[in-house]
């Protein structure tokens, strides 16, 4: 057991105990910020520090001798107010000793912007109809994208409404899980929405709550399950009213929704929540639920989770709270939405991550996995032959969280895998032209991989139309792309299509068992089988070939005879005018042993390339 769960388990538990009390009585599961009552709106806030707390807001002019709220127990302030509706804007005016400030209330479904006022939400809509059902994981590709950016339709920042305007790209690509990336409410109008400042609200930029409400229920009605990535490590750092929230401090940090020792350190500044206080847990617990329950949202993905498990990098740094705020709240998802997935980013490789917490482990479904986006990477961008190291292949392709497949999403592009000092994969190929044929040839290579190796397969916004560059908030993807790449286009449907098995043919792909039964280091020639419980329609066979060398009649083994149809050809003419260089076909297994199958075959296959074969 790491040392992060050694010896915390009864901690955590006690710890859970107390902050499920906290969120059951205090909170009232979600009965704090603005409640809609028959006579009115009633506020709850929590501010222990504070001496006086009351509402101001466009329904008493603003002042803050009107409407002055009740202390209760736990540091909670109330008030139930007549004549108060939806669309009323509002602030809390604390004061703590002789200071007299407004802040917008913690739990606010909606700001007139980051900088502005909080808004009484309208929490109804009319979902009927959405008796949408999450595939299972083992049938996910996940798109991951970026609201702003993804499509702008004409305006300087994309929104909720005019993403849908690409569903049916979206549809003939064949993906079908969308992870959106933070639409919490963010400072200005540009970001990747990593900053968030009001947490419970919907960017303003992007539309708002009911924007993202129209948003999941079209989504689900065109078959995408909708993943959303939320950010517990930091708040803010900037625009953001939680901090010092109701006066009190210590060592001039963040007061009471952070620490305020060491522990409140992060990469963005010392914007750590406190994990160990109850009613900061009960905070990100509810936020976490809000999105399924409220939104109905099929999943989340936490935003780099190693730095709520521990400080830094360092083993000695942990943060024993913070790995078991992740329990509690994983078990809370899984125990209402059983079907729901949870995704760590964390990226350290650690299996304790996707473990039971009955194991000790955080309870995460699946985690990205680092063993196969950097080798991956690092074999297709290798300027030579002679770098490409098929080991490196090998141990993506086999690795594995727990024994088990899906505890991992795999991928070549990622938000951060294309910025942050790294670019698209065919920029990183080749930079001065990225639209050459080496660039199209191993980034398309890359992501067969990704699309035949065991995991959850995921892209990144513009991959399929050879987006190049490095990702930024403020350039939309080359549209353009999509009718120049055309065929780039349906090579990534081809090969989702056959991941998914919607031809019933290539069941092994959404199986559990693999087995690398070629590697030619010489040669840099990889050949894998997939399989769910073995058989005609079932065994899968991937070939892939990572040298700039056509090989022709070239042996690989295969686990049973007769006649193996060519479902995927990577170099066919059909992708690019550039590719089909050679003659592809399908191939005729016979009873001679190789590479430990009971039978054999002969093979061509073209430069950069991947060839999928299965039976009838």
């Amino acid at each position: 057991m790491p040392i992060f769960t050694a010896g915390i388990n009864q901690m955590n538990d006690a710890v859970v105990e107390q902050c499920g009390r906290v969120a059951k009585s205090d909170t009232r599961a979600m009965g704090m910020g603005p409640i809609h009552t028959q006579r009115g709106v009633a506020f709850r806030v929590w501010a222990p520090n504070a001496d006086a707390v009351s509402v101001v807001g466009s329904f008493n002019d603003w002042d803050g001798t009107k409407a002055p709220m009740e202390p209760e127990e736990g540091g909670n302030w109330f008030l139930e107010m007549e004549g108060v509706k939806a669309g009323d804007e509002y602030k809390y005016e604390i004061t703590n000793g002789e200071n007299t400030f407004r802040r917008v209330d913690p739990r606010v479904r909606e700001v007139t912007n980051s900088v502005g006022n909080g808004v009484v939400h309208d929490p109804h809509f009319d979902w009927d109809g959405d008796d949408f059902e999450m595939p299972a994981w083992n049938e996910l590709v996940i798109y991951e994208m970026h609201v702003g950016t993804f499509f702008r339709d004409g305006q300087e920042v994309g929104d909720l409404d005019s993403l849908q305007k690409k569903f049916k790209h979206l549809k003939g690509l064949g993906v079908n899980a969308l992870q959106i990336m933070p639409i919490a409410e963010f400072a200005g109008d540009l970001s990747w929405g990593y900053n968030p400042a009001h947490v419970f609200a919907i960017e303003s930029a992007y539309g708002g709550p009911l924007a993202f409400k129209r948003f999941v229920k079209e989504a689900h009605r065109h078959g995408f399950a909708v993943i959303l990535d939320v950010v517990y490590n930091h708040f803010g750092p900037s625009d953001l009213d939680l901090w010092q929230f109701d006066g009190w401090s210590e060592n001039d940090k963040g007061g009471i929704y952070f620490y305020n020792d060491h522990r409140s350190s992060t990469p963005w500044g010392d914007t750590r929540p406190d994990y160990g206080r109850g009613e900061v847990r009960s905070f990100i617990r509810d936020n976490a639920m809000m999105w399924l329950e409220d939104y109905h949202v099929d999943g989340l993905r936490y935003d780099m989770t190693l730095y709520i498990r521990s400080i830094d990098h360092d083993p000695s740094n942990e943060i024993p709270e913070g790995w078991g705020l992740t329990q509690w709240v994983n078990r809370e998802v899984h125990a209402a939405f059983p079907s729901a997935i949870t995704i760590a980013e964390d990226l350290q490789n650690e299996h304790y991550l996707t473990k039971s917490d009955q194991e000790g482990g955080a309870g995460f479904s699946t985690q990205w996995d680092a063993k196969f986006v950097h080798p991956i990477r690092d074999v297709i961008t290798q300027p030579d032959d002679a770098g490409r190291d098929m080991q490196k292949v090998v141990d993506a392709i086999l690795h594995r969280y727990n024994g088990d497949a899906f505890q991992r999403v795999i991928y070549t592009e990622s938000h951060d895998e294309v910025a942050n000092g790294k670019s698209r994969v065919p920029s990183e190929i080749d930079e001065a032209d990225p639209d050459n044929y080496f660039a199209k040839k191993r980034s398309t290579l890359g992501v067969a991989i990704a699309m035949t190796a065991p995991g959850i397969p995921m892209l990144f916004q513009g991959q399929e139309l050879l987006q190049d560059g490095w990702f930024q908030d403020t350039e939309e993807l080359d549209w353009e792309n999509a009718k120049s790449f055309k065929g780039i286009v349906r090579l990534y449907a081809d090969l989702i299509r056959l991941r998914l098995n919607r031809d019933g043919c290539t069941r092994g792909l959404i199986g559990q068992h693999v087995e690398v039964c070629h590697v030619n280091h010489a040669d840099k020639i990889v050949a894998f089988r997939r399989w769910y419980d073995g058989g005609v329609a079932d065994e899968t066979l991937v070939v892939a070939n990572f040298s700039a060398n056509t090989f022709s009649n070239y042996c690989v083994g295969v686990p049973c005879g007769g006649r193996w149809v060519l479902r995927f050809n990577s170099d066919s003419p059909d992708y690019n005018r550039e590719f089909g260089s050679e003659h592809v076909a399908d191939i005729e297994a016979v009873e001679h042993g190789y590479d430990g199958q009971s039978h054999s075959a002969e093979v061509t296959i073209s430069p950069y390339s991947a060839l999928i074969f299965s039976q009838d």
